[in-house]
């Protein structure tokens, strides 16, 4: 039978995180570190260094694919906005699910998010231990419940 959660392959969930805010990246690190499924963060300080780390370009070619990317949407040399087109346009890429992680409370971001094919969209708290409930739920929806594509079609390819 095929383990189909990251959890249930016992392997650690792969993590990247889209944010140019050292303190966020190190809170975020932190909240993560705690975190009960074991998990790799990687992190891409703008945007232009993300999608080079997703498509495995240049020193990136050893990158191993996301389970899940956190997005911040004020990023430098690349806003997030066009991160997420850039994704969710690439068919290699289309099906990471990408959550929005932002301090923007406006409804046109929210929307306009969605309407690039965000999977989730999440203020970001104020507090670390808001961040750790927020970590845990991704945790326990993304690596738990969640059986993810590129992590079925890998499987499907093992079996096969």
């Amino acid at each position: 039978m095929l383990k189909l959660t990251v959890e249930a392959q016992g392997r650690p969930a792969e993590l990247l995180l889209i944010e140019d805010n050292y303190g966020d990246v190190l809170l975020t690190r932190e909240a993560f570190g705690s975190a009960r499924v074991s998990n790799r963060l990687a992190v891409a300080g703008d945007g232009e260094e993300a999608l080079a780390m997703l498509r495995r370009e240049g020193d990136y070619a050893d990158q191993p694919t996301p389970d899940v990317i956190l997005l911040d949407l004020n990023l430098p040399r690349m806003d997030g906005r066009e991160v997420l087109q850039a994704i969710k346009t690439d068919p290699k890429l289309q099906r990471i699910p990408v959550i929005v992680l932002s301090s923007s409370k406006a409804e046109v971001d929210i929307l306009k998010t969605y309407d690039l094919g965000a999977n989730g969209y999440i203020v970001k708290p104020v507090t670390f231990e808001r961040l750790q409930e927020i970590v845990a739920s991704i945790e326990t929806f993304w690596f738990t419940v969640v059986v993810l594509a590129q992590t079925h079609a890998a499987e499907q390819t093992l079996a096969a």
